[in-house]
């Protein structure tokens, strides 16, 4: 009987064959996203350092359009980030007011995965549109992968 672990991957498979999607969209969708955060969590937990510098730079695979992981520590500071690591996390609003910090890390517990709704300006836009971040926690990281709807 196959693992949770292998069901999971192969309903992510089918979601992005369902999907239509290819590397030619600008912008990754919802099982992208998903699936980005779980081979974060898995890079977090092999090598924090490490990982934490890969999300930051981008590299390792870890930037996607307009897919990266980005996580914040328990001082509520971003610890990966392409543009703000250093600055609060836990302080963060969205464009239309929303603590979205605060609800980041509400919502992650360690070994599930929630989803937070807000307003967030696509990359090269000052409009603000609806955006989902999958967020989780990783020992003592808030981690999250976020996608335009």
């Amino acid at each position: 009987m196959p693992t949770p672990t292998i069901l999971r991957s192969a309903v992510l498979a089918a979601g992005l064959l369902l999907s239509g999607l290819s590397q030619a969209s600008d912008f990754g969708s919802a099982a992208e996203a998903r699936a980005m955060l779980d081979k974060a969590v898995a890079a977090v937990k092999a090598d924090k350092a490490k990982a934490l510098d890969q999300f930051a730079k981008g590299e390792g695979g870890f930037k996607d359009r307009d897919l990266y992981p980005f996580c914040g520590g328990p001082d509520g500071h971003f610890t990966a980030h392409p543009t703000l690591t250093g600055k609060s996390l836990k302080d963060l609003k969205d464009k239309s007011g929303k603590a979205l910090g605060e609800a980041l890390y509400q919502t992650a517990a360690e070994g599930k995965v929630g989803e937070v709704a807000y307003m967030w300006p696509r990359p090269g836009s000052t409009e603000p549109v609806q955006k989902l971040s999958y967020v989780t926690k990783v020992g003592d990281q808030v981690c999250a992968v976020g996608y335009y709807k």
